[in-house]
């Protein structure tokens, strides 16, 4: 009968500590559960508070900033510089973006830059309240001015029609020295020239006998044109009134009277007042003339100086 008790009481004795052991484990779980609950909780109401310290600076913030707006609009208003201002509110925009960053968030550095920001404020205030009275200083000083602009104004304009009169006359007057300076071509002559360079006149030929043309004519003497470098522009019309022109044989485009118009050839000359002669010969490089009546133009310095034709059957 011993030997049967004695076993059992080991038993009962290994299962009794196996029970304490697990009570104590539990124990402990729950310890290290109540710790970190009381750590979250810590660490939640710093969030929190950290959370509305952030929100509560931002509205500051946005407040500086408006009222920022406010005075740069008034200073310029009144005639100030607000380059600084503008720097400032690079700054101030600065500070905001970097209030996103909750964890880097200190409020006594934001403490310090909001009465840095709320000091300037109130600086700029006396900015502009003396602006302002120098402003008024300034209207009164206008008004007294601007009675003897009154004045002055009167006299500028009979002044002013006097002056206008005087250039509208003289505008008409270079408008009629313009005028008689054209250059004038007399004895336009139109010449056919064949294959092999024999030349007539008479101003009608027979197309297969028209390789070339050669015009001829006069400068009319000009006292009052000046004697220089001038550029003669000539243009050969076909029967059918088309401009004949090749840009490879140097055709090319001008304005007369504010519009462009294709030339069929052009060169230049030394004016010198004594009647001189000027020749263009042209050829269309193998192509024949068309059969009709051809009209031939000249312009220079923007006008219109000869005319003259040549038939071609």
């Amino acid at each position: 009968m011993e030997t049967k008790t004695q076993p059992r009481n080991n038993s009962r004795s290994y299962l009794l500590a196996a029970l304490l052991i697990l009570a104590a484990l539990n124990v402990l779980l729950l310890y290290f559960y109540y710790q970190e609950r009381q750590d979250n909780k810590t660490k939640d109401a710093a969030i929190a508070t950290k959370t509305e310290e952030v929100l509560a600076t931002k509205t500051k913030l946005d407040s500086i900033s408006a009222q920022l707006d406010a005075k740069i609009a008034e200073i310029r208003q009144l005639g100030g510089s607000v380059d600084s201002l503008l720097k400032v509110k690079e700054q101030l925009e600065i500070d905001k973006r970097e209030l996103r960053n909750v964890n880097n968030f200190s409020a006594a550095k934001y403490d310090k830059k909001i009465r840095s920001y709320q000091a300037l404020l109130a600086q700029k205030d006396q900015e502009i309240a003396r602006l302002k009275e120098e402003n008024g200083m300034l209207v009164q000083r206008n008004d007294s001015l601007t009675q003897e602009n009154t004045v002055l104004r009167t006299e500028r304009q009979s002044l002013s029609d006097s002056v206008n009169s005087v250039v509208a006359r003289n505008q008409e007057l270079n408008e009629k020295v313009t005028i008689a300076s054209a250059l004038r071509a007399e004895n336009i002559l139109v010449n056919a020239i064949n294959s092999r360079g024999k030349e007539r006149d008479g101003g009608n030929y027979k197309a297969r006998r028209v390789d070339k043309i050669r015009i001829s004519f006069r400068l009319a003497p000009n006292a009052v044109a000046q004697q220089n470098e001038k550029e003669i522009y000539l243009r050969i019309l076909d029967p059918s009134g088309a401009v004949i022109s090749d840009m490879a044989t140097g055709s090319g485009e001008f304005v007369h009277n504010g519009q462009g118009m294709i030339y069929t050839a052009a060169q230049h000359i030394n004016f010198d007042n004594s009647r001189q002669q000027v020749d263009f010969i042209y050829g269309r490089g193998g192509q024949r003339f068309n059969e009709g009546r051809h009209t031939v133009e000249l312009y220079s310095e923007g006008f219109k100086i000869g005319e003259g034709e040549f038939t071609v059957r």
